[in-house]
C-alpha cells in the first residue's frame, strides 16, 4: 500500500509581492476625515550614500580612486554609496577623507538633506520639524 503525498511546500514570502495589474489592494481604505500615513522617511545611510556619490562625481573622480584613496575596498564603498551598508564612522570619516571633506561636513549635508527632504513631507518650513522646534546644529535620531 502506496500512500500519495503532494511534493509541496507552504511558502512564506520575504518581501510584499508587488501589486498584479486588477489586483485589489491589500491596505485598507482611509476613512474620511482621517489623513493617509506620512511618507516614509529617508534611511541615514542613502543620505549619506547620496552625499558622497555627488561629491565624488562632481569631482569627477572614479570609484577606483576615492576607494584607494581611503583605503577601502572599491566593492564597499560602492555599496555604501548606494545606501546598501550602514557603514561605521570610520569609513565614513575614510571616505569623506578621500574627498577632501571632514567628517562633520559629510554628515552636515547629510543632515541638510533630511531636512529638506523631510520638510518638504511634513510641510514644515526649513529647519522645522513635525514638532516646530528649530534645530540650528547637527540633529541625529535613532
Amino acid at each position: 500500500m502506496t500512500s500519495h503525498v503532494p511534493n509541496e511546500a507552504r511558502v512564506i514570502p520575504l518581501r510584499p509581492q508587488a501589486a498584479r495589474p486588477g489586483a485589489r489592494s491589500a491596505a485598507p481604505p482611509v476613512p474620511p476625515g482621517r489623513r493617509a500615513p506620512a511618507a516614509r522617511e529617508p534611511l541615514w545611510r542613502d543620505l549619506v550614500g547620496d552625499v558622497l556619490r555627488r561629491e565624488r562625481l562632481g569631482q569627477e573622480r572614479t570609484l577606483k580612486e576615492v576607494a584607494e584613496a581611503a583605503r577601502i575596498s572599491m566593492p564597499y564603498l560602492s555599496e555604501v554609496e548606494r545606501g546598501r551598508k550602514e557603514a561605521s564612522s570610520e569609513v565614513l570619516a575614510a571616505a569623506a577623507g578621500a574627498l577632501g571633506l571632514g567628517l562633520g561636513d559629510l554628515l552636515a549635508r547629510a543632515q541638510g538633506e533630511l531636512v529638506r527632504l523631510t520638510s518638504r513631507h511634513t510641510g514644515a518650513g526649513p529647519g522645522r520639524g513635525a514638532s516646530g522646534a528649530r534645530f540650528d546644529g547637527m540633529c541625529l535620531a535613532a
